[in-house]
């Protein structure tokens, strides 16, 4: 593999930010398995346990998922008593997306283990390095800076 290193696909951008979702998605899911959860469905607890209110529509641009991904995610993690969807206040016709007690519980369990999943995944990096990953990623995922 050493190799191919040297090749131009190697030094691409959007390959490497694909082959690095999958290195880090890959370890957070092993992490996560052990508690019923993926990258995915942990993402929208995630946003719900932060009192943000999100609706299913707002989650599914903010992750990038089809409409018909996040109802799915949804109702797995409704299914389990972990989110519920509750009127919004701001258009009748929508819901949003609450963790529930138990939703919260795990969130925190879970978080800790995407968090040491991360701290592997990123342990060549120094703090600034992170930083500024994190930041040059806003830009490029949402066209905002930091």
């Amino acid at each position: 593999m050493d190799r191919l290193l040297t090749s131009d696909l190697a030094a691409d951008p959007a390959f490497l930010l694909a082959r690095a979702r999958a290195v880090t998605s890959g370890a957070a899911n092993v992490r996560l398995a052990a508690l019923g959860l993926k990258v995915r469905s942990l993402s929208v607890l995630w946003l719900a346990g932060q009192d943000l209110g999100p609706s299913q529509r707002e989650l599914s641009e903010f992750l990038g998922l089809d409409p018909s991904q996040v109802v799915a995610l949804v109702d797995e993690l409704q299914g389990r008593g972990l989110v519920e969807r509750q009127p919004d206040e701001r258009d009748r016709r929508s819901r949003i997306i609450v963790a529930t007690v138990d939703g919260r519980r795990l969130l925190k369990r879970a978080l800790a283990e995407v968090r040491a999943a991360g701290d592997a995944s990123f342990a060549r990096l120094t703090d600034e390095q992170r930083k500024t990953l994190a930041e040059l990623l806003l830009k490029v995922a949402f066209d905002r800076e930091p």
